[in-house]
C-alpha cells in the first residue's frame, strides 16, 4: 500500500491551530484526497478562513482568498488580458484562481454569471480567457463558504454549481472546553503564523493519484448504486442524486479509507459519507420543504432502509 502517512501529519499540523473540529478536518482531507471541492455552510466567525489557511500552509501550497460581492466579475476570478501601449501586446494578468487552495468566501453573495465562472475551473482544472486555455496548478482545491442566516442580497447557488462540490459540511460551534482552549491558544500570539509545511503540492498530487487504487469491492459498488437509486425513487424528492454523486461517494469512500488506515472501502464508510456527499445534491418536493423537512432526514430514512452488504470472508 502507498505510504499515506503525510495525511496524518497534515491533520496533526492543522490541529496546532484549529481547536477540535476533527471530523471537519477529516472531511476536508477527504475532499482534497478525492480531488474534489468543499462547501462550508455556517454562520460567520467559526474559523472557515482559518481552516483554509491552515490547510494551505500545511501542504506548502499557494493560498488565495476572494471575497464574493455583487459587483465581482468573472475576470476578477479567472484573470484578464491587459494591453501594453509600450510594446503593443496583450499581457495576461492571472486571477486568484491560479492557486492551490482557493477560498471563495460567501460565494452566494455574487451574481450567477460570476458563480458560473468557477465551473470550468472546478471541473476541468483550467480557465479559458479570450480563447486561450490555461491549466491550473495541481492540486487545485476550492473551499467555498456561504452564510445560511443572511438571505437579503444573496444569490442561491444553482444545482449545477452545487453538484460540483464533492462535500458540503458545517463546522458548528465549539463546546465550552474547546472554546477555553482556543482562548488560551490565541491569547498571546496567532499560531497560524508559526505553522510550517509538512508536505508539498507534488506529494499531495501523488497521493490523489494513489487514492484511486484503494479497493472498492462489488458489494460496496452495489451499495452505492442502491442508495443513489433510492434517492431517485423516494416520493419526498423531486430529484435524486446525479451519477456524479455516485462517483463522488465512491471517491470520498476511498479517501476516507486512506485516512483511517485501510486499503479498502467499507460499507460503513459509504453510510457515513452519504450526508456530506449527497444532501446538497437532492431536491425535496415543495410540500416536503414547506413542512420543514431536510435532505439529511430523507437520507437517514434511505440509509436505514437500504440493506448494508454483509462482510465478505
Amino acid at each position: 500500500m502507498t505510504d499515506f502517512s503525510s495525511c496524518k501529519r497534515i491533520m496533526e499540523n492543522m490541529s496546532q491551530v484549529i481547536v477540535g473540529k476533527q471530523s471537519a478536518m477529516e472531511l476536508l482531507l477527504v475532499a482534497l484526497l478525492a480531488d474534489g471541492h468543499i462547501l462550508l455552510e455556517d454562520v460567520p466567525g467559526l474559523g472557515k478562513t482559518l481552516i483554509a489557511k491552515s490547510l494551505a500552509r500545511s501542504i506548502g501550497g499557494v493560498f488565495t482568498r476572494v471575497q464574493f460581492t455583487p459587483d465581482l466579475l468573472p475576470s476578477d476570478i479567472t484573470g484578464f488580458n491587459v494591453y501594453s501601449q509600450k510594446n503593443g501586446n496583450f499581457t495576461f494578468q492571472p486571477g486568484p484562481v491560479m492557486t492551490n487552495v482557493l477560498l471563495a468566501d460567501e460565494i452566494n453573495r455574487t451574481i450567477p454569471r460570476t458563480q458560473s465562472s468557477l465551473l470550468e475551473s472546478m471541473e476541468e482544472r483550467q480557465v479559458t480567457v479570450d480563447s486561450r486555455t490555461l491549466i491550473l496548478p495541481r492540486p487545485f482545491f476550492v473551499m467555498a463558504t456561504q452564510n445560511p442566516i443572511e438571505l437579503e442580497g444573496t444569490f442561491p447557488l444553482p444545482e449545477a454549481q452545487l453538484d460540483r462540490f464533492l462535500l458540503r459540511i458545517r463546522l458548528g460551534y465549539p463546546d465550552k472546553k474547546e472554546e477555553i482552549l482556543m482562548l488560551e491558544r490565541f491569547q498571546e500570539q496567532d499560531p497560524l503564523t508559526l505553522l510550517e509545511a509538512v508536505t508539498n503540492p507534488e506529494e499531495v498530487t501523488r497521493l490523489q493519484q494513489a487514492r484511486k487504487a484503494i479497493h472498492v469491492s462489488p458489494p460496496v459498488r452495489e451499495y452505492i448504486a442502491e442508495i443513489a437509486g433510492a434517492t431517485r425513487r423516494h416520493k419526498a424528492l423531486r430529484f435524486g442524486t446525479s451519477p456524479r454523486g455516485s462517483l463522488g461517494l465512491m471517491r470520498a469512500g476511498q479517501a476516507l479509507a486512506v485516512l483511517r488506515g485501510r486499503d479498502y472501502v467499507l460499507p460503513d464508510d459509504i453510510k457515513y459519507l452519504c450526508f456530506p456527499v449527497l444532501a446538497h445534491r437532492i431536491i425535496l418536493q415543495d410540500e416536503e420543504r414547506l413542512r420543514g423537512r431536510l435532505p439529511e432526514q430523507i437520507l437517514e430514512e434511505i440509509t436505514a432502509q437500504v440493506p448494508v452488504p454483509a462482510p465478505m470472508d
